[in-house]
């Protein structure tokens, strides 16, 4: 259990400050969310349309359509501008209590993998290693890669680079912590 928890903490630990370089220090997902000197003029329009919180793809046809409805408007949108819009009325940032959830998320886990390892029976350094690259690899492919295939993302780079690195770390940590007697 000793190995379990501490490995879960240093690994989370590890993987939130990965997280915090990579959105902070590096800037790596910058693409994802450029600037534009015409924010206030888009937040304005946003606004006075009286949208309602949420996520809108534009254009898109209306709930219920039919295939056929669907389809036509699949066609009409071939090669032209669209949206993909994420509104909020009011931004309300808990800094501390965001990073706290993402740390606490990061600790259990990595707690996981940790258990998951600990039920593989003693294996060396480059196993442990190997095997969390793959769960960045996996987190990556089902997470940031699906969506990207439908909705590409500008720092899908990033999100690779992410899924590498933050997990290569947690497992040259694992590998040398699952691995000692």
């Amino acid at each position: 259990m000793k190995k379990i928890i501490i490995g879960g903490l240093v690994g989370g630990i590890l993987l939130f400050a990965w997280q915090t370089v990579s959105w902070t220090v590096a800037n790596f997902h910058e693409k994802g969310q450029q600037y534009t000197p015409k924010q206030d003029s888009v937040l304005s329009a946003l606004n006075a349309l009286g949208l309602e919180e949420g996520s809108y793809m534009v254009p898109r046809e209306k709930p219920g359509a039919s295939f056929e409805e669907m389809q036509k408007t699949g066609e009409q949108m071939t090669g032209k501008p669209w949206a993909k819009i994420s509104y909020y009325k009011a931004w309300n940032v808990n800094m501390g209590m965001n990073m706290a959830r993402g740390a606490i998320a990061d600790i259990i886990i990595v707690c996981l993998l940790c258990w998951m390892f600990s039920k593989m029976g003693p294996q060396g350094f480059s196993i442990y290693l190997l095997a969390s690259i793959f769960v960045g690899i996996i987190c990556f492919t089902n997470g940031p890669y699906t969506g990207h295939i439908w909705y590409p993302l500008h720092d899908i780079n990033a999100f690779f680079i992410d899924a590498i690195a933050s997990w290569g770390i947690v497992g040259l940590w694992l590998g040398w912590w699952m691995g000692r007697k």
